[in-house]
């Protein structure tokens, strides 16, 4: 289960009141504002509590979703893209993440690079849905999911550090 400062951050992320998804064209603006000021709220946090760690924007529509995550580890910065489409039963079903550039690395992913959550974060995301978001999925989908994943890929020289890919090259 989640810890307490699990639980006290993801507490203040605002929960959605708006049950539409994509094909909704009445109500899914209003969802994706929601969406947008709880992402907002999210990252204010982050930065309060010096743990800024992703970047997300949208297509005009809201359906398509791209950025960046990083995590620190020994003092370095790993960067990964990130990328992900809100399906069309959204928000009843959660959002796949895929970081592509660590497709196949390792047996917690799914091809194309789609990350697994099924065992801990879907159940979590069932019994919520609607009221949560894509805050929510990065808080508490993503976010453990490459505390967990990379370290380990680290450990095992899959990942490699930018600083130490270029010192091989040469």
């Amino acid at each position: 289960m989640a810890d307490d400062a699990t639980r006290r951050a993801v507490s203040q992320i605002p929960l959605l009141k708006t049950h539409a998804g994509p094909r909704d064209r009445s109500l899914w603006p209003l969802r994706l504002k929601e969406e947008y000021q709880a992402l907002i709220k999210f990252v204010e946090q982050n930065k309060e509590a010096d743990n800024d760690w992703f970047r997300l924007e949208s297509n005009a529509d809201g359906t398509r979703w791209t950025g960046t995550c990083w995590f620190i580890h020994d003092l370095l910065r790993y960067e990964f893209r990130l990328e992900f489409d809100v399906p069309v039963t959204y928000p009843d079903t959660a959002p796949e993440v895929a970081v592509p550039e660590l497709d196949g690395k390792t047996a917690k992913m799914y091809r194309g690079g789609k990350i697994c959550l099924t065992e801990h974060f879907a159940p979590l995301w069932a019994r919520n849905a609607p009221r949560f978001g894509l805050a929510h999925l990065m808080a508490l989908g993503l976010g453990p999911w490459l505390a967990v994943e990379v370290p380990d890929l680290i450990s095992k020289g899959l990942v490699v550090h930018k600083e130490g890919q270029r010192e091989t090259a040469e």
